[in-house]
């Protein structure tokens, strides 16, 4: 599109259907700005399989009051033909702490109630899990929380979750799609809200979702004899601070110490520079407090309290585990627990993503209890938990990414409930005279020493996407060899194929929707994982090594380091 056709798309957002500020801004943009108005009219934001998230501002390619509400519609539409039995629709809204957060949840709130939907909108912030709680609990049809999650501040976002509390798949995420782009216009948006149809909730769900929470413990004895266990908690600014302190204080953990100025919820995240816990600079000044107060454990919630990070003392330092290493620690203790209480009964399942680590279910199926791979993405484990309902008990499930979740009363990712777990199995392994981290090697000297990383290419603009797209094509062709040796097997999700290379044997991928993602698996325990961002300007490597566990983690994880540097090299990342 040139410039001439973007100004006349802009000036259509000066008709008397927008407000006076919008106008006002996009006449800004027309008579100073033109890269910005390219940047913020050359496109449609695109409402993808999971909502929307985008850069906020005017324009059609910018989250704002139009192009929020301009989806909420396509969504009352496609809810109002599913649900056409129902004497009511029902649908739950959330927000986090970023600028325009609130804004947005209630410019959804009107559009819902002005299509006779009743939306039940929480009163202040709220974590996502509460609103995949909520949904259920509330018996809605559907939930929305506005989120960008880690994105920088100049983000937001809109995350769309289906009745069961898990965010929207097949084949209601392409149909969502489909009403959403039948409108071309705002004008087509129901935004006078009835406001009989708005009901506020609160403390009555947080009690609700405390109260299931709270049937997760094993041990309350033992959190009552470490009831001081010393934790240092930072929010990272965001809706954390709602819920995460009271679920420690009320589980019996009554030394929780928060990083004080991240506990106040700003969406200008001023104190880091990107609110991601996977990043250790994200939780320095938590680690600062933590060395000042002598805490034995620090933990870290993105601004929608989803994804937990887990530091851990380590000498004079704290070691910040992996996503990796938390999931399999907390898939190892839960299990050890269900076992342990003799509630293993073979009826049993755990869950995690395909790029996640394979020590997850070397654990799981250590205990006799199989574990499922999905792919990326926690809406499919939800899936997974809805398709075995009254047939099979789902345990935890994880994903490297920092996302964990055990019981099924929430049917996302959930820090809450993580960092309950957490505090847990690290009073217990007090109790047992063993630390978190001395537990983490006895498990690699089980099941051997699995160690990952992630490296992201970033290859922006169309010849971004063009590179990209002839990467995969190469990798299909030419699956990478290390060390001269090609992968025994190599899985394609786009194909839905699993290919012996030795004999070229092809078999069938089971239960799996079409996606543009390779796998190969190496005869040393070698895993590397290939797929394109669905949001981003990049092609994602995920490589896992393993090998026998000797000497010390410490000396373990440089030596994966090496390796892992060493298969980048020949990979040419």
């Amino acid at each position: 599109m040139n410039l001439h056709d973007i100004k006349i798309k802009a000036q259509a957002w000066l008709s008397s259907g927008f407000d006076e500020e919008t106008r006002r801004q996009v006449q800004h943009l027309l008579d100073n700005d033109e890269k910005e108005l390219y940047e913020s009219f050359y496109k449609n934001l695109e409402f993808g399989t999971g909502g929307l998230r985008g850069i906020m501002g005017v324009g059609t390619n910018r989250m704002n009051k139009y192009t929020v509400g301009m989806a909420t519609q396509g969504l009352c539409n496609y809810l109002k033909k599913n649900f056409s039995n129902l004497p009511e629709i029902k649908v739950a809204i959330a927000h986090d702490s970023r600028n325009n957060s609130r804004y947005f949840s209630e410019i959804t709130a009107a559009v819902f109630s002005a299509n006779g939907i009743r939306a039940f909108l929480f009163d202040e912030l709220r974590p996502t899990p509460e609103l995949s709680f909520a949904v259920r609990h509330l018996g809605c049809q559907s939930g929305i929380v506005v989120t960008a999650s880690h994105n920088p501040k100049e983000y937001n976002g809109y995350k769309v979750y289906w009745d069961d509390g898990g965010q929207i798949i097949a084949p209601h995420d392409k149909n969502i799609i489909a009403e959403v782009q039948k409108i071309k216009d705002p004008s087509q948006v129901k935004f006078n809200a009835d406001k009989s149809k708005i009901t506020a909730i609160g403390a009555e769900v947080d009690d609700a979702y405390l109260k299931e929470l709270k049937k997760l413990v094993f041990n309350k004895a033992v959190i009552r004899k470490h009831s001081g266990l010393k934790i240092v908690y930072t929010a990272l600014h965001g809706t954390g601070i709602t819920l995460l302190p009271i679920a420690l204080n009320e589980l019996g953990f009554t030394n929780v110490i928060l990083e004080e100025q991240q506990a106040i919820p700003d969406g200008n995240f001023p104190t880091v520079t990107s609110p991601n816990p996977e990043n250790r600079e994200a939780l320095e000044m938590a680690i600062a407090k933590a060395r000042t107060e002598d805490a034995e454990i620090v933990l870290a919630t993105d601004p929608d309290a989803d994804r937990i990070a887990l530091a851990v003392k380590d000498g004079n330092d704290y070691k910040l585990l992996n996503g990796n290493q938390t999931a399999s620690l907390l898939t190892d203790y839960i299990l050890e627990q269900w076992q342990k209480n003799g509630k293993l009964t073979g009826k049993e399942f755990t869950v995690k993503t395909i790029v996640t680590t394979e020590l997850m279910k070397a654990v799981s199926e250590n205990y006799n209890v199989p574990s499922y791979d999905v792919l990326t993405g926690f809406k499919y484990i939800a899936d997974v938990i809805r398709r075995n309902e009254s047939k099979a008990q789902f345990i935890c499930g994880g994903e490297e990414s920092y996302g964990f979740l055990t019981g099924d009363f929430v049917r996302d990712k959930d820090a809450i409930s993580t960092a309950v777990l957490i505090a847990e199995m690290f009073a217990y392994g007090k109790e047992q005279g063993q630390t978190l981290l001395q537990r983490l090697e006895a498990i690699y000297r089980r099941h051997g020493f699995y160690y990952e990383t992630l490296v992201n290419v970033v290859k922006e603009g169309a010849e971004g996407a063009a590179a990209i797209s002839q990467m995969m094509t190469d990798y299909r062709k030419n699956p990478p060899a290390i060390d001269g040796k090609l992968p025994e097997w190599v899985l394609d999700y786009n194909t839905q194929t699993r290919r012996n290379l030795h004999n070229n044997a092809t078999e069938k991928i089971e239960g799996f929707p079409v996606s543009n993602v390779l796998q190969f698996f190496y005869a040393d325990g070698t895993k590397i994982s290939v797929r394109p961002s669905g949001t981003e300007p990049k092609i994602k490597f995920y490589i896992g090594v393993k090998m026998q566990f000797e000497t010390s983690l410490k000396e373990m994880e440089a030596k994966a380091n090496h390796k892992i540097e060493k298969i980048r090299t020949e990979i040419k990342l």
